[in-house]
């Protein structure tokens, strides 16, 4: 017999095992049966509505497996509009206006275009900086939800820097795809929003939120909410854009209304340009990153 190693396995792996069935060299009606498949390469079988528990504790795990393989230990997370053009781009949007309320909205989009540009200065600015611990683990990767516009600037702005960045996309009903300044291998998509939008914040060290809608307030106000709420540690939300936020959301007024404290106002900082966002950031953390 030969001789074996205490520390050698005693089973064979998983992908082993997926080999061996799919080599078996029988063909009968047993084999072809779909009751038949190891369950873990069954896609019908995982995609039933029994089963979405387990898919839950997948979407959760590949990601954060893959992170930590690939050293990320924290983040610089990126929220903002799919909508808001870089401004090379904003033009064509007035021209294909035809009514005066779509002549409104694209003048506004255009105003905003310049946040593309922002973002993407605050994304280089951290990826720049280049915090590596001793162990080899990465801090301030720029992660994004993946898709285009603000989300396109942040990934574009790591790219900038010859810096890795995440995206963490969404399966939507409409046609959509990762944007290309993503680094492949950090590139995932989401079935479920929740996981998403825990993925982001799991790691993150401060988040940055650029002009947006529906699902940029929705990650701008959870992410208030675990803060208020004791649920998270601080971070510095550098909010951007004065103008639109004191528009379209009365923070003052919340907090005289008594629904909020006046002290949450001071969960974020409201900034227009990415140079005054990463002094923050620095300040906070006491970086020294010049």
């Amino acid at each position: 017999m030969t001789k074996k190693d205490i520390k050698d396995r005693r089973f064979y792996e998983a992908k082993q095992e997926a080999r061996f069935a799919e080599a078996a060299p029988h063909e009968t009606p047993q084999t072809q049966d779909p009751a038949y498949r190891l369950a873990f390469q069954d896609t019908e079988f995982l995609l039933r509505d029994e089963l979405r528990p387990v898919r839950f504790q997948l979407e959760l795990l590949k990601p954060e497996m893959l992170l930590n393989e690939a050293g990320i230990a924290s983040t610089l997370v990126i929220y903002g509009s799919a909508r808001i053009p870089e401004p090379a781009k904003a033009d064509e949007k007035i021209a294909a206006a035809k009514t005066d309320r779509e002549k409104i909205i694209a003048q506004r989009l255009k105003d905003k275009s310049r946040y593309y540009d922002e973002a993407r200065k605050l994304a280089r600015l951290a990826s720049d900086c280049g915090i590596a611990s001793d162990e080899g683990q990465r801090h301030f990767v720029v992660t994004s939800g993946g898709g285009p516009s603000i989300m396109e600037a942040a990934n574009r702005g790591a790219q900038d820097a010859g810096k890795d960045s995440i995206g963490l996309n969404i399966v939507l009903p409409h046609e959509q795809a990762p944007n290309e300044f993503v680094t492949p291998s950090l590139s995932f998509q989401f079935h479920y929003f929740a996981l998403r939008k825990m993925h982001f914040l799991m790691r993150a060290r401060a988040v940055a939120v650029f002009p947006g809608g529906f699902g940029t307030f929705d990650e701008f106000f959870e992410l208030l909410t675990l803060i208020q709420t004791g649920k998270m540690e601080p971070v510095p939300i550098l909010l951007f854009g004065k103008q639109f936020w004191n528009r379209v959301v009365n923070f003052e007024e919340l907090a005289l209304e008594g629904t909020i404290s006046p002290r949450d106002l001071e969960l974020f900082q409201m900034v227009d340009d990415a140079d005054e966002a990463w002094k923050i950031v620095q300040r906070f953390y006491e970086l020294d990153c010049s």
